[in-house]
């Protein structure tokens, strides 16, 4: 329930928060308390009739996804979404790291690499050391991965069953000994943005889904013969979970569980 130190409080203690309020009531109670877009809370306001959701402050942060998901369970009417890259609908370096589940060590960079997301792509690379890199300042480094490290590929008939994806999940995991604790990310193919079965299977599971363009999938190499041949790939569950994984080394090789095929990297 609402009173006067709600978002003091929240501020300390909530990780995300919703207001359901005026958003010229929000903005004067927050504008005190922000501090740091890294690590204030992201803010979503709500109106009385639930027709909006619009991030305040933390929109790549995690309040654009708040108010994407809120629309996406009917919450609401409309997301109102106001970062210029998400907006333009194309990445942001926050983003990615957080779908890679690492950290941006240089933080300032992320103004100049998103700036140019809106105009052209942006190359992200991945060394492996020993090495010494030195970088500009429109070049955004993010750190080692924070815990999580496995990548599960998927590739599915069209129109999968959610549940079907699900089990398949299991499955590999089982095979892989290992538990959804360690997966950091799902990875399909471009061809599947529209794939409700994968992305439902992901929400319920917690995990971000990659779309892995062609260009990525056709340059990742040591994966096995596919049918995704004839949609002129190497493959798909193998190179998509290969494509995102640090050691580039697969810990359980394509298997097909009904339509789903599933493939894990580390």
């Amino acid at each position: 329930m609402y009173h006067k130190d709600a978002f003091d409080e929240a501020f300390s203690k909530r990780s995300a928060i919703v207001a359901l309020m005026a958003t010229g009531i929000v903005v004067r109670e927050i504008a005190p308390l922000l501090n740091d877009k890294w690590l204030d809370p992201p803010v979503v306001v709500v109106d009385d009739h639930c027709k909006y959701a619009i991030p305040i402050t933390g929109g790549h942060h995690g309040a654009n996804s708040i108010a994407g998901e809120l629309f996406k369970n009917g919450v609401v009417q409309l997301p109102i979404i106001t970062t210029a890259t998400e907006a333009s609908g194309v990445p942001n370096v926050e983003n990615l790291a957080h779908m890679l589940s690492r950290d941006v060590i240089n933080r300032d960079s992320t103004r100049q690499v998103n700036a140019s997301f809106l105009h052209d792509s942006v190359d992200v690379l991945q060394l492996t050391g020993p090495k010494i890199v030195i970088v500009d300042e429109d070049v955004s480094v993010l750190s080692r991965t924070r815990g999580l490290h496995l990548v599960i590929g998927i590739g599915a008939r069209k129109a999968i069953d959610k549940d079907a994806v699900l089990a398949a999940i299991d499955s590999g995991l089982t095979e892989a000994h290992s538990s959804i604790e360690d997966v950091r990310v799902i990875a399909t193919a471009y061809l599947k943005t529209s794939e409700r079965g994968i992305i439902d299977a992901a929400f319920e599971l917690e995990k971000p889904v990659a779309f892995i363009p062609k260009q990525i999938i056709n340059d990742t190499t040591n994966t096995s013969k596919s049918r995704s041949e004839m949609l002129g790939l190497v493959g798909v569950a193998e190179p998509c979970a290969l494509a995102l994984s640090n050691l580039r080394e697969l810990v359980l090789a394509k298997r097909v569980y009904g339509g789903v095929t599933l493939a894990i990297a580390r």
